[in-house]
């Protein structure tokens, strides 16, 4: 893995997620930059819904508007953000990224029924940190470059792959200090899922 034509999706953990056909919508899919690394963007389905016959079907939800990073030497994901329209569905991206995150890295979700104004830290099985702020209006991709204080010129003229590594190395570098919540209590108290359509106009 020393050379980027060396990196196939199939050396990654995307490769198995591939094959367990969870990448979906994806608008890059390719090596980045750094020697051994392939960059995802696109959507990870968590759950799927019966399939009658061949019958192909949507996922029933997805992690949506994912931002990340494989490492091919180690076979894990160490960046990644990505958007829940439900907090309750955090537990889904544990179990079905179990074996491809690591308790070092940085996983941070947008998700839609939370309060607005809160930001969480929430403790996840295998010593997995989620970072958790809210997001209505707006994009993963936009939320993060705010996040990370990245002006959209700053990337203008670099290629997919140069700013997906651009802004997933700021992102591993964001402290993101937030209060611990824990999952149970992040589901106790989490508000209706709003509707994503409601305030577009028609």
């Amino acid at each position: 893995m020393t050379t980027l034509e060396t990196v196939r999706l199939e050396d990654t953990a995307f490769g198995t997620l591939a094959s367990q056909h969870r990448l979906l919508n994806a608008v890059l899919k390719e090596p980045l930059p750094k020697a051994g690394t392939f960059g995802f963007r696109g959507d990870i389905a968590l759950a799927f819904q019966d399939q009658v016959a061949d019958e192909a079907r949507p996922p029933a939800y997805s992690l949506e508007q994912v931002l990340a990073v494989a490492d091919a030497s180690t076979g894990k994901i160490p960046v990644l953000a990505g958007y829940l329209h439900n907090f309750a569905w955090l537990k889904d991206v544990a179990d079905v990224l179990a074996d491809f995150l690591v308790p070092e890295g940085t996983y941070l979700f947008f998700v839609n029924n939370i309060d607005f104004l809160k930001q969480y830290t929430v403790p996840l099985p295998g010593g997995i940190i989620a970072k958790i702020l809210p997001l209505d209006e707006s994009t993963v991709w936009k939320e993060t470059l705010e996040l990370v204080g990245i002006e959209k010129n700053d990337v203008k003229k670099m290629s997919g792959p140069e700013k997906l590594e651009h802004v997933l190395n700021a992102l591993a570098d964001e402290t993101m200090s937030y209060p611990e919540l824990s999952y149970e209590d992040g589901v106790a108290t989490m508000e209706p899922v709003r509707n994503r359509n409601e305030n577009r106009p028609v």
